[in-house]
């Protein structure tokens, strides 16, 4: 199909606190090294609501998104080839990562670590509507993806809802899991937060080898579906809870002896829940932060908890296009195990502040635009 003359529409962010709004956006003929990728599915992240709200510092407007699965529809004069090396063709089924880091920033060359990148280009995030033809996002009926973009095929077989499910939860425990923390072989892991990020890590956690996984969030229906799918082995409610020191003290004695667990994996997003945290890790034990990936302000915390208990304390921030490969490749195991795909809701696109708000509320577990 030929990308000449046709337009797409998009759901933007224009001011921080109000709501989106629909725009239609000409789309451009892609040049050397670009795709342009039909949208499926735009997936709507926790971390889009913190965006809305004004968060995080982005330039405005922009068109939201920063997960997706998609067709390409056209490629540029210059062959693109996924992660695997192979050439991209027209009607091949697509994710592709969320981030293009710079190559040449002292995170990117001498630190090894392209997640820290400092001029790291984001789809839906930072790219606005003035960069180009503004078709920056996976909320669109289309998207422009520049060259150096890690673009990853689905494999045949894969329900693509499957895929949604963890599009953007499922890289970035990757990467935490694999690169900052891994589950270690018969460990007991807490989880702080019951959304698809700790969803991901409860998945990946099992097939790690934990010997025991305690998933602590809300509202009682996330816990009820994760219970229902095998997420987790126990599931305490703290959402629910009149005190939630008492929820914190019965997770504390599911771990042997009531030592605390051997890895605590925070994915509330909640900053208050960093603190509880650190009274649920063994002594000697692990705290792996993930959650705190947009600035929701202060917490108060106890340092005694740390050096009392020799914790070993780790932030993970976002994934590269390694970890979004590493996903893809465990997604036959992962939906062969867990029904992942019953996880996902879908609005049209016109609906996205209702999906915005529903993400909010925790009323459904994924959300996706279609």
């Amino acid at each position: 199909m030929s990308s000449a003359s046709f337009t797409a529409e998009a759901v933007v962010l224009e001011r921080f606190g109000e709501p989106v709004v629909l725009r239609t956006l000409a789309a451009p003929e892609p040049g050397p090294g670009e795709l342009i990728v039909d949208v499926a599915y735009g997936g709507v992240c926790g971390t889009d609501v913190h965006l809305q709200q004004g968060h995080l510092s982005i330039p405005v407007p922009l068109v939201l998104g920063h997960e997706g699965l998609g067709t390409v529809r056209a490629i540029g004069a210059d062959p693109v080839y996924d992660v695997s090396g192979s050439p991209l063709r027209v009607g091949d089924t697509v994710l592709w990562a969320s981030s293009i880091a710079c190559g040449s920033c002292v995170p990117c060359q001498v630190d090894r670590e392209p997640t820290l990148c400092e001029r790291r280009q984001t789809y839906g995030v930072n790219r606005p509507l003035s960069d180009g033809s503004g078709l920056c996002g996976s909320w669109a009926e289309a998207i422009v993806l520049r060259p150096g973009t890690a673009v990853v095929r689905l494999p045949d077989g894969v329900d693509p809802m499957a895929a949604m499910a963890l599009a953007c939860a499922g890289p970035t425990m990757v990467h935490a899991l694999y690169e900052r923390r891994p589950v270690r072989l018969g460990e007991t892991v807490i989880i702080q937060g019951s959304g698809p990020v700790g969803v991901a890590a409860a998945a990946l956690a099992h097939l790690a080898g934990a010997e025991r996984v305690i998933l602590i969030g809300g509202p009682a229906s996330r816990l009820e579906t994760a219970a229902a799918l095998g997420l987790g082995h126990s599931h305490l409610d703290i959402i629910a809870a009149s005190d939630p020191e008492q929820v914190l003290s019965q997770a504390r004695a599911m771990t042997p002896g009531g030592r605390g667990a051997d890895l605590v994996i925070e994915c509330a997003g909640a900053p208050a829940a960093v603190a509880q945290g650190l009274t649920l890790v063994r002594r000697g034990g692990s705290y792996l932060i993930v959650g705190q990936y947009t600035d929701s302000g202060a917490t108060s915390l106890n340092p005694h908890h740390i050096v009392h208990r020799q914790l070993d304390i780790r932030g993970s921030w976002a994934f590269t296009g390694v970890h979004l490969d590493q996903y893809v490749r465990l997604l036959p195991m992962l939906s062969a195990r867990f029904d992942l795909a019953s996880l996902v809701t879908v609005f049209p696109r016109a609906d996205a502040d209702q999906a915005m708000r529903s993400v909010a509320a925790g009323t459904l577990f994924k959300a996706v635009l279609a």
